[in-house]
């Protein structure tokens, strides 16, 4: 006798698969249309919830449920809604490693993208707050932060006691946020002259052996030290290393935000010149994860009639990931002259959903009398999440758990391949131990 249930199944065993972003059609950003689909995926979500201990948006809703009238979805208020929204900050985990119901499932649950669009919706009826804008106007920020004797009042700010009540009442920034510090010289600068190496390129498996550095705003203006360190290793490697000619932010801020016209403008302003160092025979690198998030999936996913979009997207790579390749096809230095001892590696969300692997792991564990000790939970910073006055302490909730296993690892170094992950986890630490960066690791074994 056939089962009643023949035909259905709970949950998919595929892999998630991820629909365009039609964020160009009208109905994308009709408000009534917007909450007749929040509705749809919140009911499935509260009869899961295998995403509670994820980031807070999961928590806010099955709270909101199990107080309201009928403990069902149906007596929570619309503003609830919005602080969902508002606690979800795009990481993907939920897509990717938890949501039994992601495409190619039949009920489609995409939560990320829904919420993305909420934040749309949002943004373009006006009701995103000036702090917001000004946090996520990343390349304004650092121009501006980048004169010289403006760099000196803004760091100075930053790391007063005045200066952060001063910030906490003007643009709502929580006194206890970690802020990254600006440069004046900046990563563009420090290795614009020694751009374009003419050394011979040695091709292995995908990769040519010429890499275009696509320096991110975060490493240009915040931690240009990140971008050296990569252009030692990699020149170390006899890869000649180039710079993007031109480059801005490359969105992903402003992705966060909804500003979704924005991130047509970074598109417009990236790609061009993107397309150009690939047609020439350049690979692309970026060293901050989310940047080459953006243009491996959420570029590609706005824009999927864009060939040059896709050209981009299967040239670029994380700096690990590449090294990596080209260790499997015996391209690689092994001339470490320094052994890095245990290091508690935190492996950033916006890397774990690259679908690539732990390059970063497999590399320093290449290293002699080299121990790694991975930790794949988020860090709750975000770009802008952690640092907001509302968000904050949030945000070290969700980092504890990776703070108390750095702790109870007592590793040589911490280490995330997220800069602003590994501030996250010094500000929970509450020590004077600092991050380094995994390209900084691999710098240093490398005696560089």
């Amino acid at each position: 006798m056939a089962s009643t249930t023949e035909g259905t199944r709970e949950g998919s065993l595929e892999a998630p698969t991820r629909h365009p972003l039609d964020w160009t059609d009208p109905s994308f950003h009709d408000e009534d249309k917007l909450f007749s689909e929040l509705e749809r995926v919140f009911d499935i979500c509260h009869g899961c919830r295998r995403c509670f201990n994820l980031c807070n948006s999961f928590p806010t809703l099955f709270d909101a449920i199990d107080e309201s009238e009928s403990m069902e979805l149906d007596t929570v208020p619309r503003e609830i809604y919005r602080e969902v929204v508002d606690h979800c900050y795009l990481c993907d985990m939920c897509y990717m490693s938890k949501c039994p119901y992601v495409p190619p499932h039949e009920w489609t649950v995409d939560f990320p993208h829904l919420m993305l669009r909420a934040k749309a919706v949002r943004f373009r009826q006006g009701k995103v707050r000036t702090r917001d804008r000004i946090l996520t106007a990343t390349d304004t920020v650092g121009k501006l932060a980048g004169i010289p004797v403006v760099t000196q009042l803004v760091n100075a700010t930053n790391k007063s006691g005045a200066g952060r009540k001063l910030l906490e009442k003007v643009l709502d920034v929580h006194p206890d946020a970690i802020l990254p510090e600006y440069h004046s010289r900046t990563l563009r600068r420090r290795i614009g002259k020694g751009s374009g190496d003419a050394g011979t390129a040695v091709a292995a498996g995908p990769t040519s052996g010429r890499v275009a550095l696509f320096a991110t705003c975060y490493c240009n203006y915040n931690e240009p030290g990140i971008g050296e360190d990569l252009a030692a290793v990699f020149r170390h490697n006899d890869i000649p290393l180039t710079l993007a000619p031109r480059e801005q932010c490359c969105g992903m801020p402003k992705l966060e935000l909804g500003d979704l016209e924005a991130v047509r403008d970074a598109r417009d302003a990236n790609i061009p010149g993107l397309v150009k160092l690939v047609d020439e025979g350049w690979d692309i690198v970026a060293p901050v994860p989310s940047c080459v998030l953006m243009f491996k999936q959420e570029l590609p996913l706005m824009f999927p009639d864009d060939a040059d979009v896709t050209r981009v997207r299967d040239a670029i790579y994380d700096p690990f990931e590449y090294l990596m390749l080209r260790h499997k096809h015996g391209q690689l230095k092994t001339d470490f002259q320094t052994s890095l001892g245990s290091v508690a590696y935190h492996v950033a969300c916006h890397l774990r959903v690259q679908n690539i692997g732990m390059k970063t792991r497999d590399l320093l564990q290449l290293v002699p009398g080299t121990t790694v000790e991975t930790i794949e939970r988020c860090s709750g910073h975000d770009g802008t999440y952690a640092v907001k006055s509302e968000c904050h302490e949030i945000s070290m909730k969700i980092c504890r758990p990776i703070v108390n296993r750095v702790i109870r690892a007592g590793a040589s170094h911490y280490s995330s391949d997220c800069p602003m992950a590994g501030h996250q986890i010094e500000n929970g630490l509450d020590s004077d131990k600092y991050p380094e960066h995994p390209l900084t690791l691999l710098r240093l074994a490398y005696g560089l």
